[in-house]
Order: structure tokens, then sequence, then C-alpha cells
């Protein structure tokens, strides 16, 4: 049998190596909504001069929820690097604690949609507030598709509560590059509203 030539180069191996899809899928998916978002927000500055816009200052709850997004990132990156030093119980409770900020910012937001109601702000008959709405509400449903991800991997987090269940589970590759793909999109979602909020502050300053 024919002996099969090392490798040598370490870009051989990376030109071998099998191409992982689900991480060219998320690439995708992040330069969509990133497209799509940097539409909305052409749009919703190009609407300022219509005679029909109406200016009004973003509730403050909105900042809050910023903040609660920001912190469930941190918590979220953390939670990597305690399964990696396989500090699993630490791990647990920083990937809870993201899924609870994580809700807490919805809830926030959805505050603030009552904030802007009370100030007179509806759904229809001002663009600037339905343009809010719109962005808002998709930005939640994109989270909202996070969430679902970070529940399950919460789940089997709180399944294997052994050391040797939670060291196997840490060093499966799927398991590996499920956390991965997670990190990066809430990393993704927290980035794009940082920028929607400013964003916002901007256009109603």
């Amino acid at each position: 049998m024919k002996k099969i030539e090392n490798i040598d180069s370490d870009e051989d191996i990376r030109f071998l190596r099998r191409r992982e899809p689900f991480k060219f899928m998320l690439w995708l998916g992040i330069f969509g909504m990133s497209l799509m978002f940097f539409i909305l927000t052409f749009i919703y500055s190009t609407r300022r001069d219509d005679a029909d816009w109406v200016n009004f200052p973003l509730p403050t709850v909105f900042s809050l929820s910023t903040v609660l997004i920001v912190l469930s990132s941190i918590t979220l990156h953390f939670a990597n690097n305690a399964i990696e030093q396989e500090r699993f119980m630490r791990y647990r409770f920083l990937l809870g604690s993201t899924f609870g900020l994580g809700a807490g910012f919805i809830l926030l937001q959805f505050a603030g949609w009552l904030g802007l109601q009370q100030a007179g702000v509806f759904l229809k008959g001002n663009p600037s507030g339905s343009f809010l709405y719109l962005i808002s509400g998709l930005h939640i449903t994109h989270l909202v598709g996070g969430m679902l991800f970070l529940g399950y991997a919460l789940i089997e987090a709180l399944r294997y509560r052994q050391y040797v269940d939670s060291f196997i589970y840490s060093v499966n590759p799927p398991n590996q590059l499920r956390l991965k793909l997670i990190t990066r999109y809430w990393h993704f979602v927290d980035v794009l509203w940082i920028y929607l909020f400013c964003f916002f502050l901007f256009q109603h300053s």
C-alpha cells in the first residue's frame, strides 16, 4: 500500500480540514441582519424632514436595557472562560445569569414601549415612532432566537451536574462548537443594539 505523504505546513492542514457549515451559516446570517438593520436605520434617518415626523425623547428604560444586554455579553464571556477552566458550577451560574439578563432586557424593552405609549407615541400615526417600534421589535425577535439556543445550552449544563459528566460534555466538539456559535451570535446582537441605541439617541437628541 502506498504510504500517504506527510503534510508539512499549517496552511495545508487548514486547507484539508473540514469546513464547518454552521460557522458559514452564522456569518451569512450576521451579514444579512446587519444589512437589514443598516437599511432600516438609513430609511429612518432620511424621513426626519417629513411633515408628519414627530421628535420625542427616548424613555430612560431603554438606557437600563442597554446596561443589561452589555452585562449579558460579559457574563457569557466569563462563562466560556469557566468551562475552559473546568469550573462547571461557575459556568452554569454565568450561563443562567446571561439568560436572565437577556430576559430582563426584553422586559425593559416592553416597558420602554409602554413609556412611549404614555408619551403619546404609538405604532401608527407617527413614522418616527413606527420605525422605532419596528426596529426594536425586530431586534427583540433576533434576541429571542439567541435565547432559545442559550436556554438549550443551559438545560444541558444543568443536566450534567457530576464533574465527570460535565467534563465529557465540555470536551465534546459539537458542544464546544455550539457554545462558540451561541457566543458569537449573542455578542453580535449585543453590539447591534448598542448601535441602534446610539442611533436612536442621536436621532432624538
